[in-house]
């Protein structure tokens, strides 16, 4: 077997230099790098369905925003292990945050409603009412 894996790496990428630095890539670093959610928009009866995988998120870990038609789901989790041995305290800490960001254009900001479930966050945007053309009289 050889000594070497054939792998694509982007140089100019802040972990993989890291991860050159120390040897074998951390889940850390990697996840960080690399890990985004999949989300998914449905538009259906007059709104805007979005579905974004989030598993292992708390709806404490999870911030919704809405501005200027863009609807932002960002999530931040911070993750501590400590394992304690004589003579020796090995503390690690991981934040993992990732954030998706979505054009809606002109929506009811007064009623999006949004729940968890299972992993699954389920956003309802209802799209603003339709402007009827209005004729106006000249006097």
């Amino acid at each position: 077997m050889s000594k070497y894996s054939l792998s694509t790496r982007n140089p100019w990428n802040f972990y993989n230099v890291v991860d050159g630095f120390f040897g074998d890539s951390s889940d850390a670093f990697r996840s960080i790098s690399r890990d985004s959610f999949k989300v998914d928009v449905k538009d259906q009866d007059g709104a805007y369905i979005v579905e974004a995988e989030v598993p292992g998120f708390t709806k404490e870990e999870i911030d919704l925003s809405l501005m200027k038609g863009v609807l932002t789901i960002a999530v931040k989790k911070e993750e501590e292990q400590s394992e304690e041995e004589p003579n020796y305290v090995h503390r690690e800490r991981r934040v993992r945050s990732m954030a998706r960001r979505l054009y809606l254009g002109e929506v009811d900001e007064e009623k999006i409603s949004a729940k968890l479930d299972n992993g699954i966050l389920s956003i309802s945007v209802p799209k603003k009412a339709a402007q009827i053309k209005r004729s106006i009289e000249i006097e």
